[in-house]
């Protein structure tokens, strides 16, 4: 019973797009979380959002016009992977680590940011023992000034971050697909997406619940307006047709009578 109801239910269009749905979101977020754990970093894949990476001269770096040029473009979607802080290998353009770091906080209140610059020197401070990196971007003429975090030496040190702040480093870019994920993160993308899911509802599931009852509606009006005059129809034909044999016995009787009289008439 409770088998034959599912299957009833399935049936339903608008149950099966909700389903789809509620797959698709389950997938990305699967494929999230476990690329999470596969490359060990809780920022497996960003958008590149600013050209300071970006060495092409005299052009914009939109990742447009020149999407193959060195060396991030904005728009740019970039695989990030965890590593090991004594792996990364600090030197100067193009031989050193690519890497992901959080900005160092000048106030309690400070936004959270992630960067993304090339590492291209690396020390120890045997004061605390942490590793510290002085980063550059690509693009920029001049070394990050990293000189101050309200958190203390534990997070900066001589103008450098230090590996307390480092997320990962770049294993893979590829060109373009960094644009939807900046659009998404604008308000106005976000509220077309709002819209586009609004419209998505609307067209896949409410549509559909009200076509199926105007449908049933119409074909039950359908049948009753054909049950009627079907039975009226076969009622008007079942009265002629006893009229027709009642006036074909009235004949046949008129025509065996007047045969009699002629034959005696005869004789």
């Amino acid at each position: 019973m409770v088998i034959k109801t599912l299957k009833t239910i399935w049936k339903k269009e608008y149950v099966r797009t909700v389903a789809m749905a509620i797959l698709i979101i389950a997938i990305v977020f699967c494929l999230w979380y476990g690329s999470q754990t596969v490359l060990n970093t809780p920022y497996p894949a960003l958008a590149v959002a600013s050209g300071s990476m970006c060495k092409a001269q005299h052009m914009h770096c939109d990742g447009w016009s020149h999407p193959f040029e060195s060396t991030l473009h904005i728009g740019d979607l970039i695989i990030v992977q965890g590593i090991n802080p004594e792996e990364i290998k600090a030197e100067s353009y193009p031989y050193g680590d690519i890497i992901i770091f959080h900005k160092p906080k000048d106030r309690v209140n400070s936004l959270d940011e992630l960067i993304v610059h090339r590492a291209i020197e690396s020390r120890i401070n045997l004061n605390n023992g942490l590793m510290y990196f002085e980063t550059k971007g690509d693009g920029n003429t001049s070394e990050d000034p990293f000189d101050h975090d309200y958190r203390g030496e534990n997070y900066t040190w001589d103008g450098k971050i230090s590996e307390n702040l480092v997320v990962g480093k770049v294993v893979m870019r590829i060109p373009w697909i960094g644009h939807i994920a900046l659009f998404m993160h604008g308000s106005s993308g976000m509220f077309i997406i709002v819209i586009l899911i609004v419209i998505l509802v609307v067209a896949e599931v409410i549509i559909p619940v009200f076509s199926s009852e105007k449908v049933d509606v119409i074909q039950n009006e359908d049948e009753e307006d054909a049950f009627e005059p079907t039975s009226l129809c076969g009622a008007f034909i079942k009265i002629i047709k006893t009229l027709a044999y009642k006036k074909w016995c009235s004949c046949r009787k008129q025509y065996i009578y007047t045969s009699k009289m002629l034959w005696h008439l005869q004789r």
